[in-house]
């Protein structure tokens, strides 16, 4: 008789939901909201418990499986554009770590089983944990040292935004051919969607994400108000658009990984920068000396 313990069986689930949980953001290059994944990590654990208390069998059915993951990528990414990719992206990556669990098994190794579709093991408390610092670490290092190479064209890549005190990571995409540029200073200037800029912007210009379709008149309901030195209209060309003129606005900096621009200007675009919603950035130019 195989003997499971309660403690040990939702932690273990709830680890390796949370693991599962951030490897499909960061393959989807959704932001790393990591207190929702330990909330949603922590449900897929409770879920674990649960199947195997007297009366609960029936949890372990089809269609309270998906209800159980579903609730797991509201929780984790509810409000997502992209939650059916991300739910697509946890079922194969879930599905992969069930066929290794098989794969050991079936090799002979003992102390990780799958029974009744979730984890458990018969091992230490502590090695569990040990284990699960383990996973954590390396899958950070993994991530951590893909996430070196962002000066090439077309990768992804972590950007934070700062401005009067606030900040805001985006999904950037490096591309080179964005060439936008400050006519005045030269200085290339990103392309962000403004409607991903709302929370970092302050209350007082709430109304802004919606008027950036018209950027001429938000720059002169701007009038002179406090923020309006933060501002400024960039002339533009792009496939369609022979002149086009974009809001920009003046951040306090933008980082990325080490690299950091200070005084940037970032331009709003009215529209999302990309098709499928796998970033709300664009950076170019980031060979320049004036990222330190």
């Amino acid at each position: 008789m195989t003997v499971i313990y309660v403690d040990t069986l939702f932690l273990l689930n709830a680890m390796m939901d949370y693991l599962l949980l951030l490897s499909s953001a960061r393959l989807a290059g959704e932001p790393l909201t990591r207190l929702r994944f330990l909330a949603g990590a922590a449900a897929g654990g409770l879920y674990a418990v649960a199947i195997f208390l007297p009366g609960l069998e029936f949890l372990q059915l089809p269609p309270c499986r998906l209800a159980a993951m579903a609730g797991m990528l509201l929780l984790a990414f509810g409000g997502s554009r992209r939650l059916l990719r991300l739910g697509l992206l946890f079922l194969a990556l879930s599905c992969a770590l069930g066929g290794g669990v098989l794969l050991v098994a079936q090799l002979g190794g003992r102390g990780l089983s799958l029974g009744r579709g979730v984890l458990y093991t018969g091992m230490d408390l502590k090695i569990v944990l040990l284990a699960a610092a383990g996973c954590f670490a390396a899958l950070t290092l993994l991530f951590s040292r893909s996430g070196q190479h962002w000066g090439r064209k077309g990768q992804l890549c972590a950007a934070a935004l700062e401005l009067a005190g606030r900040r805001l990571e985006l999904t950037a995409l490096v591309d080179t051919g964005n060439t936008l540029s400050d006519p005045v200073t030269g200085r290339p200037v990103a392309v962000a969607e403004g409607a991903a800029l709302a929370p970092l912007l302050p209350r007082e210009l709430g109304w802004l994400p919606g008027r950036l379709s018209d950027p001429a008149g938000a720059m002169a309901r701007l009038g002179n108000g406090p923020w309006a030195g933060r501002f400024r209209l960039l002339p533009y060309q792009a496939v369609g658009v022979e002149r086009g003129l974009l809001l920009a606005l003046r951040l306090d900096g933008l980082a990325v990984g080490e690299t950091r621009q200070t005084s940037p200007l970032v331009a709003l675009s009215p529209t999302p920068v990309s098709d499928g919603g796998n970033y709300r950035l664009l950076l170019g130019g980031l060979e320049r000396s004036d990222w330190k």
